[in-house]
C-alpha cells in the first residue's frame, strides 16, 4: 500500500516527467552548443526556451519535505565551460539591453546583459534538478522541485524569458552571421 501511495506522489506527475525531460534536453544541447553554427544553434534554443517555460510553469506546487540545502552539482568549471561555449556561438551579439533589472527604473544608463550568462545560469538550476531528481529519493527529488520552481518563479524565469527576446531579435535580424574561422579564412585568401 505505502509503495501505491509513493507512486501518487506529483512528482511522478506526466507534468514532472515532461518538464526533467526538457530541462534534460536543454542541458544538453547547450553542453553541446560549440559544435553548432550560429544560425541552427539560434533556430532550436529558440523553441526549447518556451517549451522549457512552459513545462516549468506547469509543474506543480511542492512543499519542501526537508529543511537540508539541496545538493549542488554543477561545478565552476562546468558553468564556465557551458558559458563559453554559448558564447563561442554567439559571439559579438552575446550582448542585449536589460530593461528588466530592479536598477533600470534608478539608471541614466543602459544595464548590459549576456545571452550566455542568463542560458548558464538556467542550465546551472536545472542541471542541479536534474541530478538530484536522478537520486530516486522522495524527499531529495520533491525538494529539488520545489527548490527549482521557486528559483524560476524568483530569477531564472525572467532570464530565460529575457535571453529569448535577444535570441528572437538575433534570429530574425538581418545580423551578419560571420565567424571568427570565417574571418581566418578570409586572410588566408589574401
Amino acid at each position: 500500500m505505502q509503495d501505491k501511495q509513493k507512486l501518487q506522489h506529483p512528482i511522478y506527475s506526466n507534468h514532472v516527467v515532461e518538464f526533467i525531460t526538457v530541462a534534460a534536453e536543454y542541458c544538453s544541447f547547450l553542453e553541446n552548443a560549440g559544435q553548432q553554427e550560429a544560425k541552427p544553434f539560434l533556430e532550436k534554443i529558440t523553441k526549447i526556451i518556451p517549451l522549457l517555460y512552459l513545462k516549468t510553469s506547469l509543474l506543480p506546487a511542492f512543499e519542501n519535505m526537508s529543511e537540508e540545502a539541496m545538493e549542488q552539482f554543477v561545478s565552476e568549471e562546468e558553468y564556465e565551460y557551458v558559458h563559453q561555449q554559448i558564447k563561442q556561438v554567439i559571439g559579438q551579439y552575446d550582448e542585449y539591453l536589460e530593461v528588466f533589472h530592479p536598477d533600470m527604473q534608478y539608471s541614466d544608463n543602459p544595464i548590459l546583459a549576456t545571452i550566455s550568462e542568463d542560458l548558464s545560469d538556467v542550465y546551472q538550476d536545472l542541471k542541479d534538478t536534474i541530478f538530484n531528481f536522478q537520486s530516486a529519493d522522495l524527499s531529495i527529488m520533491n525538494d529539488s522541485l520545489a527548490d527549482c520552481k521557486e528559483n524560476f518563479g524568483n530569477s531564472w524565469g525572467q532570464k530565460l524569458i529575457n535571453a529569448l527576446r535577444a535570441l528572437h531579435n538575433l534570429l530574425y535580424s538581418e545580423a551578419d552571421w560571420v565567424t571568427e574561422d570565417d574571418l581566418f579564412d578570409e586572410e588566408d585568401d589574401v
